[in-house]
């Protein structure tokens, strides 16, 4: 009898120990600065969703918005420590960090998130960046043409740019003080406040954010310098050996995954792009458009943006001019 015993406790010990649905799940935290109700926010969370139903629940994630886990300077570094297993940042707010990458932000004359968000991808695919080797990189997405927005004066040349001053990072800001602004590097976070109280004469961001960071409240005019018009790249990525720990099925799937949601992030951005423009007009706020003779005159002013990231590139030991050309031909 104690034999039997002993042998049904070890049939039991062995079913817990081998049993595929206990032995593979993996629970993994997922880090995000866009607040819940962004649309940034809820596709990342619907990515989560994603993974766990295509992988049968193998692998669960929890999902942390508005910085709850870490913050946006800090979550690729939290990524790599293990803080966060999963996220999601702006590359800028690291600046110097990702030299390649850095690169798809440039003042190119963007025209749509989709578009944005392919070439970014196209360059991670086409050069490998080195800088990322920390992590296991899932994918990159990229806003719609970033503008210039201001709260009391209406820009419509370049001198009316002199003397003010305009929240942005990385990029952004590289462009403001090519066109005569003096920038004022800040978090998005930060911006709505910093507008609201005057701290700043006006900002540099997509349309998208007029409603999803309700800046529409506080600036009153936005120039379409389109010509001028840069991106900002978000990268989505995982601790390296959290990513190893995963079965080769599991990768396949999540692999999977990042492609068709880098997508649906680059059409997010332009969808929220309309309906920014529409809350910043029901705000009261006036569009100033250029003419192509202004236009060219403000592409003249950035360029030297783009021909310093070569020389710096080089510096690096990194072919700008080749990524930069790539960029170009591409879009």
């Amino acid at each position: 009898m104690k034999r039997v015993k002993w042998s049904c406790l070890l049939i039991l010990t062995l079913c817990l120990v081998y049993s595929p649905t206990l032995s593979a799940k993996t629970t993994l935290r997922y880090a995000n600065f866009f607040p819940p109700t962004h649309i940034q926010s809820q596709l990342a969370e619907s990515w989560c969703k994603e993974v766990e139903k295509r992988t049968n629940g193998e692998v669960v994630i929890q999902y942390f918005p508005a910085g709850t886990l870490t913050k946006a300077p800090q979550t690729y570094d939290g990524v790599v420590q293990g803080i966060a297993d999963i996220g999601m940042t702006v590359l800028a707010y690291s600046r110097g960090r990702f030299p390649v990458a850095s690169a798809i932000d440039l003042p190119m004359g963007y025209t749509s998130g989709v578009q944005a968000t392919s070439l970014a991808n196209a360059v991670l695919d086409e050069f490998q960046p080195e800088e990322f080797k920390d992590t296991q990189i899932m994918f990159l997405h990229a806003h719609g043409p970033g503008l210039i927005h201001t709260r009391e004066k209406g820009v419509e040349t370049l001198s009316d740019l002199k003397g003010l001053k305009l929240r942005g990072t990385g990029t952004s800001g590289l462009v403001q003080a090519a066109l005569g602004a003096s920038p004022v590097g800040k978090s998005m976070r930060e911006c709505y406040q910093m507008l609201q109280k005057g701290v700043v004469d006006g900002s540099s961001h997509p349309m998208e954010s007029n409603k999803g960071w309700k800046l529409g409240e506080v600036v009153h005019y936005m120039t379409q310098n389109f010509s001028t018009a840069y991106t900002t790249t978000f990268a989505v990525f995982m601790n390296k050996d959290k990513w190893a720990k995963l079965t080769p099925e599991q990768q396949k799937t999540i692999t999977e995954i990042n492609q068709v949601w880098a997508i649906k992030h680059g059409q997010a951005w332009d969808d929220s792009d309309k309906k920014g423009l529409a809350f910043f007009k029901e705000k009261g706020g006036k569009v100033i458009t250029q003419s192509e003779d202004e236009a060219a005159k403000w592409k003249a002013a950035a360029a030297p943006v783009i021909d310093t990231y070569v020389e710096k590139a080089s510096q690096k030991g990194l072919d700008g001019r080749a990524i930069v050309d790539f960029i170009k031909t591409n879009m």
